[in-house]
């Protein structure tokens, strides 16, 4: 199962007590599981905004500690500074990162809100994605009069908090209130331009950004600004939804830059944004020649952007993920200024557990020299997943081959949406290839636990039966995944390049010998699971995968030998 993670990044009305700030972070990283990846206070604001992230739990737990300690620490009724704010914590929003969506994090928003007006007394107001009414999607709404109005705002039951007291207590005046929502990542981005005009980097930010700019009489630039009935400026829109944008010159580079803040990424991707500054660029004489990310971007971007560019360039996007990043760096210039390090730059990739190496990070040699040794692992369970792994690998590479092989031009989609879900395939069982070994981890672990009680001989027993049916679906898993891999095996010996025809063929043999082996392990380990009427339910199952892989392998073979006879 692929990794879950939210980003976090509550404002705490407090910049310039750097004992404080410590002390609100140090409760934020006592949760196990959280990475702080940023602490930026302000002075003249008063506010100091941390950035944190990990998987939804842990996340949860850390905001409502940090929530907590800034309400023990700060006293509202004492505080100014430069920013509007309503609340010892201000701000707390969620963000997702990988593997959750956004309707989800309001869900998680909405229950952190809710727990900390309860135990904490905190008057909470949801807001964004996890708003209760239209009008609190905005801020600004829930924000409205700042700290100084939630005497009045408190018990009125329009302007009343979601959640927490509605009355203005002293608790409530030293706390304030808090807004807790979920919104989607923003992105800070520069977009680098071979000018040092500041006004023509303004005329291109206006053109794409959603607000544009102001309508003139005439439609002259020196026009008079338009009014409509009410006195309000008429605004004409610019071309990309949920984007703020200016121009500026920077001294640093010598160069003038459209400097951007994406807020909704849904609408407006990254790549949609770069293209969008090309082309209002070069319709006023001037290139972007490269881009610059302010801060981090969930990996999710990157991948949808080198996927744009490969398909522009009708390249199959069935690559591994690495040079699929590799292909939006270079797209987008994102290295023109400075090296760019996506280990620095992608969140996921921050935060990945660096401790020990996965034994797909080995070398081929030393995976085998590890498997040949005395270690009880890798096994037969991982090995199977490894050749699971290889065969989608070949089925990927004959569609990779065919996508880019010449005077199939017209095809390459084709055969790119067949690499791409070899890779997907490819992924999974590398993921079971480390599963398969921990499976094995849990039996020893649950093995060793202590047998003097009755108490403890029944625990230990339990912990063994869940890490033998851990360790018998761990296999059948990878049974399922692999059958999966031979219509992509089979599509490439019909349609794929004839020249790589034999390679199907090998794909085939390793997905038929991954799924028996794996069959092998189901069995085995069915063997000693207590539960009999669940050990012969999954042996039943991988029975019938093990008889379809085999019918499956014999066609493909027979498809295979007839391309290479000529028949």
């Amino acid at each position: 199962m692929g990794k879950v993670l939210i980003e976090c990044v509550p404002n705490f009305s407090e910049g310039r007590d750097l004992k404080v700030i410590k002390e609100i972070t140090d409760a934020i990283e006592s949760v196990e599981g959280v990475k702080l990846l940023d602490v930026d206070p302000g002075q003249a604001t008063n506010r100091t905004v941390v950035t944190f992230v990990g998987e939804p739990d842990a996340v949860m737990e850390a905001a409502f500690r940090g929530v907590k300690r800034a309400s023990e620490l700060i006293d509202m009724s004492k505080h100014h500074g430069a920013h509007p704010r309503m609340g010892a914590t201000d701000v707390l929003p969620l963000i997702p990162v990988e593997g959750i969506t956004l309707e989800e994090c309001a869900e998680l928003a909405k229950k952190l809100g809710k727990r900390i007006g309860e135990e904490l007394n905190i008057p909470v107001y949801n807001y964004e994605a996890a708003a209760s009414t239209p009008e609190r999607k905005n801020l600004a709404v829930c924000r409205r009069g700042e700290y100084e109005a939630l005497p009045e705002r408190l018990g009125s039951a329009e302007e009343g908090p979601d959640f927490g007291p509605r009355e203005f207590s002293e608790s409530v005046a030293k706390t304030g209130a808090t807004a807790v929502g979920a919104r989607d990542f923003l992105i800070a981005v520069n977009f680098n331009l071979n000018t040092t005009s500041t006004r023509r980097a303004n005329a291109i930010a206006f053109d794409v950004r959603e607000k544009g700019r102001p309508k003139r009489e005439g439609g002259k630039p020196n026009g008079k600004p338009m009014k409509d009935e009410h006195g309000n400026t008429i605004m004409l829109p610019g071309t990309l939804k949920g984007t703020k944008a200016i121009g500026w010159f920077i001294d640093e580079y010598g160069i003038a830059q459209v400097s951007m803040n994406i807020t909704d990424i849904a609408k407006t991707p990254l790549h949609i944004a770069f293209d969008e500054v090309c082309r209002a660029a070069q319709e006023r004489g001037i290139r972007v020649t490269g881009t610059e990310i302010v801060g981090l971007v969930p990996k999710r971007t990157l991948v949808a952007a080198g996927k744009h560019f490969l398909h522009k360039q009708q390249r199959s996007t069935g690559i591994p993920e690495d040079e699929i990043i590799r292909i939006a760096v270079k797209s987008m210039g994102l290295d023109e200024l400075a090296p760019f390090k996506p280990e620095e730059k992608v969140i996921e990739f921050m935060v990945a557990d660096k401790k020990g190496a996965a034994l797909t990070e080995l070398t081929g040699r030393k995976f085998a020299e590890l498997t040949a040794s005395e270690a009880p692992a890798p096994g037969g369970g991982s090995i199977s997943a490894y050749m699971g792994a290889l065969a989608a690998a070949l089925g990927t590479m004959v569609a990779n081959l065919s996508a880019h092989k010449p005077g199939w031009d017209e095809r390459w989609k084709e055969f790119s949406d067949y690499a791409e879900k070899g890779q997907e395939i490819m992924e999974q069982l590398l993921e079971l290839v480390d599963e398969d070994t921990e499976a094995f981890n849990r039996i020893m672990a649950a093995l060793q636990m202590p047998k003097s009680t009755d108490e403890e001989k029944e625990a230990r027993r339990q912990a063994l039966e869940a890490a033998t049916l851990y360790a018998t679906e761990v296999p059948l898993r990878t049974m399922k995944v692999t059958l999966e891999a031979f219509p992509v095996i089979e599509a490439m010996a019909v349609k794929g390049n004839p020249a790589s025809v034999s390679d199907a063929g090998v794909g085939a043999l390793a997905a038929r010998a991954a799924v028996l082996g794996a069959q092998l392990n189901v069995k085995i380990n069915a063997a000693g699971l207590k539960d009999r009427i669940k050990a012969e339910e999954l042996i039943g199952e991988s029975e019938k995968i093990a008889t379809e892989a085999m019918e499956r392998e014999h066609k493909i073979l027979d498809i295979v030998n007839n391309v290479i006879s000529g028949k």
